[in-house]
């Protein structure tokens, strides 16, 4: 189960820093109150890829932490499942922008960090070879982080986060500081299992051609105060060509214009 309601939900800040981070915050002092997010108002289905595009800084992941439970809004509601969100839940999995695997633990028993209250360790260790073997890992099971590539790293973050059966995955930058062939093999890992498992995915990103390719749904942000510019059910068939698709092209050129480029390379 993974259906996500969002209504009128607003996040504002208090603004604490000292000093200006640009010329823009020169009307900006302590205790200033900043405006994140502005009546987002937003009907996730159970199931769907969604693919959370914006300007830097215009208040996605703070979205992300927001319906993940991470915190709380300044007004409005989320509701996952008819219930609203007051926390952190067990059946919603976070893979974060940066490396959080533990470095003194094995990709085995990383992967595993979630099953420790199986009481029947034969299935459980079953379990984490199933997982392991979904992202290609064999005989990497012993290795330390540090024995790992960025994107094997990635991988048994990946591992790790499905093992544990969640009802929704929440993904925020995940391919960040990958190399390209190793960021396309991902994408297409990250497609394949979602069509496998069909889990709700939250993912937020920079890049558009990872939203087109991968979503059930793109979501586009305004700047701050953050509002929703779009929001589009996708029915490409994959794998998906821009080449091939008109309609995909004209959509990507179309996001392209609405954050602010106005020719799509």
């Amino acid at each position: 189960m993974g259906h996500i309601l969002i209504e009128n939900l607003g996040k504002t800040y208090i603004d604490r820093r000292r000093k200006q981070r640009n010329s823009k915050d020169k009307n900006r002092s302590p205790g200033t109150q900043v405006q994140v997010l502005k009546d987002i108002n937003l009907e996730l289905e159970d199931g769907e890829m969604v693919c959370i595009l914006g300007p830097s800084g215009c208040g996605k992941s703070t979205l992300l932490r927001i319906i993940a439970g991470f915190d709380r809004p300044s007004e409005g509601t989320v509701l996952i499942d008819g219930k609203p969100v007051k926390g952190p839940s067990s059946d919603h999995i976070f893979v974060f922008q940066h490396s959080s695997l533990l470095p003194w633990m094995t990709v085995r028993q990383n992967v595993g960090l979630g099953l420790r209250h199986m009481n029947d360790k034969k299935a459980m260790g079953k379990q984490i070879e199933e997982y392991i073997e979904m992202v290609e890992l064999e005989g990497f099971e012993d290795h330390y982080p540090y024995q790992l590539s960025g994107g094997m790293k990635r991988r048994a973050e990946l591992a790790r986060a499905l093992a544990v059966d969640p009802d929704i995955l929440f993904m925020d930058e995940p391919f960040t500081g990958l190399d390209y062939l190793t960021h396309l093999k991902i994408r297409e890992e990250v497609v394949n299992m979602h069509e496998f498992l069909g889990k709700t995915t939250l993912f937020v990103t920079h890049d558009i051609d990872d939203a087109l390719v991968m979503g059930d749904r793109i979501v586009v942000l305004s700047g701050r105060p953050a509002k929703v510019k779009l929001s589009r059910k996708l029915t490409y068939v994959r794998p998906r060509d821009f080449m091939k698709e008109k309609g995909l092209s004209e959509l990507r050129e179309e996001v392209f214009f609405m954050l602010g480029v106005h020719y799509a390379v």
